[in-house]
């Protein structure tokens, strides 16, 4: 592995795109310094220019870098939860790029988890853009498969780094203002931020940020997916039946219906989360017409995974 990194490193100063493996979902990585490499994101996913890029970091010492006015729950929120799933933004510092920032005064920072990340990033020693690694809008990358599925010959290295870990993207929170504010729910909920910083965190308003994967139509296969609603689910699951065959994801136990593809999921959150888009593109790529998903559990550990089912849905959200 560390001649696939020094490769790495190489193709990124050189303005190269690298897809590395983060514990959240596969990333399409560049210098985050150069303004031509991180034109390359944009034109490989089709991401709209404004759209903010999320910089990955190696090491804590390196956030005074890429941020100014840093408030105290910056320090508190890295120390507890970096390396790992968490975004924060904060006020940009006056060299980063604005291809970086979509033109906002701001700049989200990250420093990830996973072991082939680290060692890209302690390597490389600068701070790397890195969205995810699929196509603007689709479902986002959880192995390197994935990613050389959707992404071909647009990427220069492809990282192996297996399975990603937590399968959803970061939490994001917002401290550009008096209050934190979360602009994309993850794996670290609300409650867990609030106790440790022991004030609320908000939500976000009309001069929050932009940030990425908040648009209302994100995380989407390429065909119809429909939530529902256990009561509901099967009657449902029939009505699309009727048109052809249709792909299932449900905490319920498999009926036999005809014409249905059946995917039992998990009770847990984090067993769901890991596997969701893995799921998704799984039944995506059958020849299923559409697919329906069992909505899982209003409460604030599932709320990453409803933010993430809600923006890739169609037509009615049902409870």
């Amino acid at each position: 592995m560390t001649r696939e990194i020094d490769r790495a490193v190489d193709l990124l100063r050189a303005g190269g795109l690298v897809a590395f493996p983060t514990e959240t979902v596969y990333g399409l990585g560049a210098n985050a310094s150069d303004p031509s490499a991180v034109r390359r994101i944009f034109a490989a996913k089709g991401r709209p220019a404004d759209h903010p890029l999320i910089v990955h970091l190696g090491s804590h010492q390196q956030i005074e870098h890429w941020a100014r006015e840093i408030p105290p729950a910056a320090y508190t929120l890295g120390q507890h939860f970096w390396p790992g799933p968490l975004t924060l933004i904060l006020k940009r510092a006056t060299h980063v790029l604005d291809e970086v920032t979509g033109g906002q005064d701001s700049v989200g920072l990250r420093i990830p988890s996973h072991p082939v990340a680290q060692a890209l990033l302690r390597t490389f020693e600068g701070g790397i853009a890195g969205p995810s690694a699929n196509r603007f809008g689709r479902i986002s990358p959880t192995t390197a498969a994935h990613v050389r599925a959707e992404m071909g010959d647009r990427v220069d290295l492809i990282l192996e780094g297996g399975a990603c870990e937590v399968g959803i993207e970061s939490t994001i929170v917002d401290l550009t203002g008096s209050q934190p504010v979360l602009l994309r729910p993850g794996h670290i909920s609300v409650p867990r931020i609030e106790s440790l910083l022991g004030i609320p965190v908000g939500a976000p308003g009309t001069d929050s940020p932009r940030a990425s994967g908040t648009l209302a139509a994100h995380y989407a296969p390429s065909k119809p997916l429909y939530l529902a609603s256990s009561g509901e689910l099967r009657s449902i699951v029939e009505r699309e039946s009727m048109r052809g065959k249709v792909g299932v994801l449900a905490f319920q136990d498999d009926p036999v219906l005809p014409r249905v593809i059946w995917r039992q999921t998990p009770l847990s959150n984090d067993a769901y989360a890991h596997l969701l888009y893995a799921a998704l593109r799984e039944l995506d790529a059958s020849d299923a017409h559409s697919i329906v998903v069992e909505t899982p559990p209003a409460m604030p550990e599932w709320l990453g995974v409803r933010d993430r089912l809600m923006r890739s849905a169609v037509g009615s959200v049902r409870e």
